[in-house]
């Protein structure tokens, strides 16, 4: 792993904050936030993007106008406000920036889309985006049906319902079908956008145009503004989106750091279990989905993999996830991204077309990693190759002339369209499909996980930490995120549950009986869900369960709606909770699992913030947040309790580990501020093992020769056992205080029943009373 640090001026923050910026969160309310941040002990906040977006946008993703921040945030003063009373207070500031598209939802709000609709091929903005110009007049997807009989024209702008559109000099005379025709785009049916569209797009979103980075002037373009606030030294950082769309993510990130030579600069990118970052990128690291998947895979339970392997087939549900995997990646392929599809077999030279396309499609299926990155990446582009080879062999001929056109030319179109598109075949199939069909253990189905890896051994846990501490050190780690498909909170109640496989499975088998949803998948996901998140009103399970629902494509899409099968779902919620039977079963079981679920909570949450890396802190998630997949987690959060519950942690309090969270919040608070103000303390990374009948359930770690760190794992089994008996810590000699509560450390070595007497967590550190 390569040593970046000849690259990092700005060194990385100690930690930071994610906050979710909307017109009802705006640079003002981020301002208010600056004190109680730098008391929690952040080193930076960090935002979701904050230059101008689709109107009334909730999460900032669909930039529409690069060149200002966003007006209904407070625009630019009040960005320049909230970046001066952050370095005021010492923390730095990180923002999310968007590279790989622009949102054209309402084409006036992006002004470079507005002169392209207009003014067609000779646009000066025409080859900002990317499209596809041989193919005629541009598509816009976005009739209700094939009839262009509800068009109007209103003085230079022709109207569909609520859509607006230029018309071109000179072209506005006649019937609006008249008008329409002779414009430099075409409005066609909407259903016609995964098949035809001629402009490349963020996944299946036609709203999401994708613009052309590669190209100085439009890097130069979208990036100006904020290379401006980086110069000066009003963002400290920035987290790119989606890298792997881009043409050249390589040369792209070369470019970025070349204008921002001192920024801490993460790549949004997911890696594979044993895939590293491309060493030519220079940048300091991830956005942490790596992280998650390892601390909180050391807190699920191996040995629970047969019970709920079981329950999955009794339900009749499929427990091959590579087979899932692909099953789904070819749906994707043969319905959503045909467009992308037929666009890049267009390049296969001396293949026909149908052959060329499903050449495309099997080597896209068989894609081991999002995306290989080549030159670099050529190992993961053959493993795909043989793949495709072997799962479709009467495509040998095709397959050979794709491999040795795109070996002989990595950096021509059609090895860069495969690799652009690779990316979105394997989120959309995998993440958005494949994880809601494959529901046989839920806590494992997240971004950047593998959900047929279940759990992660401890030596395998200390291996990866030790080669982040020496490799990547300034890479960011996380447990929750905006894209996360559920908190962290939940994720480790459900880990609880690979303790309970049995009884478990029991009660699922009843519950259904009583209860069930007619669809397997989502029956076993609801149930799992609903214990997850438990007490969860109706509401918001039942937004829950219609995007699970949707994204599965098992009975109903996004789409296409099975309206009865959607009304039963949505009918599940009340049904299930007005139960008294049923529900009085769920809440019996869930409470009594809420205590282990806890304890695996302050574990990772404590292992994560002090762990090798830069620890994100998803905001309200330093109390109990039992969110679900967006939307449900960027609900408003209750920062007047956590000013309030901070107060008494600072005056001395020690809380108890209850419904309140406030434990979490004094985890949080003791690591980040221990973070921000002892570096020293966390330089290296060394296992610690525990001795006696209980040390497997105690996962340990120094971070320097002063600082030690220490967690509970798998809380049912060391329960079961009769609790830690005898089993010791080792710890070298010194006066050793756990920062947690206060409390002097036995010397040599103590004994983990009375280290971890008041919490499943403990922070050691040397040398201080």
């Amino acid at each position: 792993m390569p040593d970046n640090s000849h690259h990092r001026g700005h060194p990385a923050p100690s930690s930071t904050y994610r906050v979710q910026l909307r017109p009802e969160f705006t640079f003002d309310d981020a301002t208010e936030l600056v004190d109680y941040l730098h008391r929690l002990g952040v080193g930076a906040l960090y935002a979701s993007p904050v230059l101008d977006a689709t109107p009334g946008s909730t999460h900032g993703y669909d930039v529409a106008d690069p060149t200002r921040a966003r007006p209904e945030l407070g625009g630019e003063s009040a960005r320049h406000e909230l970046a001066t009373r952050l370095a005021t207070a010492g923390l730095g500031f990180v923002v999310d920036i968007v590279p790989n598209h622009l949102a054209v939802a309402q084409p006036k709000a992006n002004p470079w889309w507005w002169d392209v609709l207009r003014h067609g091929e000779n646009s000066r903005y025409a080859r900002h985006f990317d499209i596809d110009w041989s193919r005629g007049r541009l598509l816009l997807p976005i009739l209700g049906d094939d009839s262009t009989d509800a068009l109007a024209v209103e003085g230079d702008e022709l109207v569909y319902y609520e859509h607006r559109f230029p018309i071109a000099p000179d072209t506005g005379d006649g019937t609006p079908h008249q008008v329409h025709d002779r414009q430099h785009y075409e409005l066609v049916n909407w259903r016609r956008g995964n098949a035809e569209l001629n402009y490349r797009r963020f996944f299946d979103i036609t709203t999401l145009a994708a613009a052309r980075v590669e190209d100085p002037e439009v890097f130069a373009d979208t990036h100006g503004e904020v290379l401006r606030w980086v110069a000066a030294g009003e963002v400290t950082g920035l987290r790119v989106d989606h890298p792997d769309g881009l043409a050249d993510p390589g040369g792209y990130f070369r470019r970025l750091r070349a204008a921002a030579p001192h920024a801490w600069l993460v790549a949004e990118k997911i890696l594979h279990p044993g895939e590293e970052l491309p060493v030519s990128w220079p940048v300091d690291g991830t956005t942490g989905y790596d992280a998650l998947r390892e601390i909180c895979g050391v807190f699920v339970d191996p040995a629970g993999e047969a019970g709920f392997t079981a329950l999955a087939e009794e339900f009749g549900l499929p427990v091959d996830f590579v087979a899932v995997q692909e099953e789904s990646r070819r749906l994707i392929t043969d319905t959503v991204l045909v467009a992308e599809m037929r666009r890049i077999a267009a390049q296969l030279a001396g293949v026909d077309s149908e052959t060329a396309r499903g050449a495309v499609a099997e080597t896209m299926i068989a894609f081991g990693v999002y995306r290989s990155y080549l030159p670099e990446g050529v190992d993961r582009w053959t493993a795909a190759i043989t793949q495709a080879r072997r799962v479709r062999p009467e495509l040998g001929g095709a397959l050979d002339a794709l491999d040795e056109q795109v070996r002989n030319s990595p950096d021509g179109e059609l090895a860069t369209r495969i690799q652009q598109t690779s990316g979105m075949v394997v989120a959309k199939g995998t993440e958005d499909t494949a994880f809601y069909r494959y529901s046989r253990f839920a806590a494992l189905n997240e971004v950047g996980g593998s959900p047929d890896e279940f759990g992660l051994p401890v030596a395998e846990f200390h291996a990866l930490a030790a080669a982040r501490a020496a490799g990547r050190p300034a890479s960011m780690t996380t447990l929750s995120t905006h894209d996360t498909k559920r908190s962290e909170d939940v994720r480790a109640r459900l880990a609880v549950l690979a303790e309970l496989p049995g009884e478990f499975a029991a009660l699922v088998r009843d519950w259904t009986r009583r209860r069930g949803i007619d669809e397997p998948a989502l029956n076993l996901l609801a149930w799992q869900t609903l214990v997850g998140a438990w007490p969860i009103g109706p509401d918001r399970l039942r937004d829950y369960l219609e995007k699970a629902a949707r994204e599965s494509k098992l009975r109903t899409t996004w789409t296409d709606h099975d309206e009865a099968f959607e009304q039963a779902v949505a009918a599940w919620p009340d049904e299930v909770l007005d139960d008294p039977e049923v529900a009085g079963s769920v809440a019996e079981f869930a409470d009594r699992i809420i205590p282990a679920g806890w304890a695996n909570a302050l574990g990772q949450k404590l292992v994560q913030l002090t762990a090798p890396g830069v620890p994100d802190v998803y905001q309200g998630s330093e109390l109990w947040d039992l969110s679900l997949v967006d939307p449900d987690n960027r609900r408003p959060v209750d920062f007047a309790l956590r000013r309030d519950l901070l107060d008494r942690i600072e005056d001395g309090w020690r809380p108890e580990v209850d419904d309140s969270g406030a434990a979490k919040l004094l985890v949080t608070h003791r690591a980040l501020t221990l973070r921000r103000e002892r570096p020293d303390l966390f330089t290296g990374y060394r296992p610690i093992h525990a001795q006696g009948p209980a040390a497997a359930h105690a996962l340990a770690f120094a971070r320097s020769a002063d600082l030690v760190v220490v967690a509970t794992r798998l809380p049912v089994g060391l329960a079961d056992a009769g609790g830690w008996q005898d089993t010791v810590l080792p710890l070298p000699e010194g006066r050793w205080t756990d920062t947690l509560t206060g409390r002097p450390v036995p010397d040599g070595f103590p004994l983990l029943a009375q280290l971890l007497f008041r919490y499943p967590v403990a922070l050691l550190v040397r040398g201080e009373s």
